[in-house]
């Protein structure tokens, strides 16, 4: 792995270098971010309305950043997402003193969508594919190594308050994902393939160019690697997002965990995951990559049950809470991104990625607003539900089925245990005989 990253040149390496420019300001406001929303009147449900509006938004900025990834470039669209989808939603954030300012926050971040699979193409389409799984690796890396200035915010609440400290926060976010943007487009360069597509699309129109990416998606969807990512990213996203903007909130309030302990967990998370990933990682190269997927799937579970049984007040079962997590986000991320890579067409990298990412986002939409309901009635309960939905997945075979694919060879719609099994999770149909029959027409 070490013998990697000394001979990664060109976009790669620098992609990598100046991933802490986001890294560490967002490891700073991850776990205050709910905190500031609230100390300014946002409520429970409202948080939740801003989880699924974004995610609903996020679906058209993911599906028009393939496009643009192919109209512009990977160079250039990465640029503009990190522009625009950071560094000036960060800049309203820091603003912000309402609702509604948060929400056009959340809309402003969305764009950040744009520059996902752009993102990717630039860091994977000039790199060796045996190199993919290892830089994946010391990306995640990187990202954990800043988690360690986190407490930072916790010794400047102590010092100030929360939220003018949040507000500094965002506004540092902002400068630095400015920076970051500028080292991008100076020293970063368009890929062979990038190059090869804007040819390829010159000319073409808007019309044409969407019909292209409906074709993409029925061949994505007729995959059997889709069969078994999309569920595996659909539950890692809506774990992530209940976890991240409800955790810190309910150990606050319902826990007892004060503030100083809420920002020191990432560096446990941090040191956990970085201990795993040089520890573990070799033996787990030996190793295919779906089997530790799974497990930390399985994991995934065990955390949303320890979360929803703590006692108020216990530092040890939220300490192996945080360790069992990290264990399982350390298997399941690097695998996850390098198996999304290796399977996405290389000719349509760009449009395959980004219609992925709008698939992963259009059915984790609705779990936001679910969460924020249930949290206003107990705020333990949107991890409950959290593991009722991973739990629900496994049982049904979801995640570890050898289902061929979502979409039929003949081109027919996304199947009918999918769907059904995904309403059940969103809400349980009052009539299931019925629902079933429903479910089965709209599939035939």
């Amino acid at each position: 792995m070490v013998a990697t990253l000394r001979r990664l040149k060109g976009n790669v390496k620098i992609l990598i270098l100046i991933e802490p420019l986001w890294g560490i300001p967002y490891n700073l406001i991850a776990p205050l971010a709910t905190l500031y929303m609230v100390a300014l009147g946002v409520t429970d449900v409202q948080l939740g309305i801003l989880l699924s509006a974004g995610l609903v938004c996020q679906v058209f900025f993911a599906i028009g950043g393939g496009i643009m990834a192919d109209k512009l470039g990977r160079h250039r669209t990465t640029m503009l997402g990190d522009l625009f989808g950071w560094s000036l939603a960060c800049a309203v954030w820091a603003i912000s003193g309402n609702y509604w300012f948060f929400l056009v926050a959340v809309v402003l971040n969305c764009f950040e969508q744009v520059n996902q699979s752009a993102w990717i193409c630039l860091l994977v389409e000039d790199a060796k594919q045996e190199d993919i799984m290892h830089m994946f690796t010391w990306i995640a890396i990187g990202g954990l190594v800043t988690v360690f200035i986190a407490p930072l915010s916790g010794l400047l609440i102590r010092q100030f308050s929360l939220v003018p400290v949040a507000r500094g926060i965002y506004a540092l976010f902002s400068v630095t994902m400015l920076f970051k943007s500028m080292i991008t487009w100076r020293f970063c360069k368009e890929t062979k393939p990038g190059r090869k597509r804007m040819e390829d699309v010159r000319g073409m129109s808007l019309r044409a160019m969407l019909t292209e990416s409906v074709q993409t998606a029925k061949s994505l969807l007729q995959k059997r690697a889709t069969a078994f990512l999309l569920p595996i990213t659909m539950l890692l996203s809506v774990t992530s997002m209940i976890t991240t903007s409800f955790s810190a909130l309910y150990m606050n309030s319902v826990l007892g965990i004060s503030e100083q302990w809420i920002t020191a967990f990432p560096i446990i998370t941090a040191l956990v995951q970085i201990t795993f990933l040089f520890a573990l990682q070799r033996l787990m190269d030996r190793l295919r990559l779906k089997p530790p997927l799974a497990t930390g799937v399985l994991l995934l579970i065990v955390c949303q049950l320890l979360l929803v049984l703590c006692p108020p007040g216990s530092i040890g079962v939220i300490a192996l809470y945080v360790l069992l997590n990290s264990c399982a986000m350390a298997m399941i991320y690097p695998r996850r991104e390098a198996l999304l890579a290796k399977h996405m067409d290389p000719n349509n990298r760009a449009r395959s990625i980004s219609i992925f990412g709008a698939c992963n986002l259009l059915l984790s939409a609705p779990f936001g607003y679910v969460a924020g309901r249930l949290s206003g009635i107990d705020r333990r309960l949107p991890f409950l539900y959290c593991y009722c939905v991973v739990h629900h997945f496994t049982r049904a075979d979801v995640v570890f089925s050898r289902q061929r694919s979502f979409v039929g060879r003949r081109g027919g719609k996304i199947k009918f245990d999918f769907l059904y099994k995904l309403s059940c999770m969103i809400k349980p149909p009052r009539k299931a005989a019925a629902s079933r029959r429903f479910f089965a027409r709209s599939a035939g």
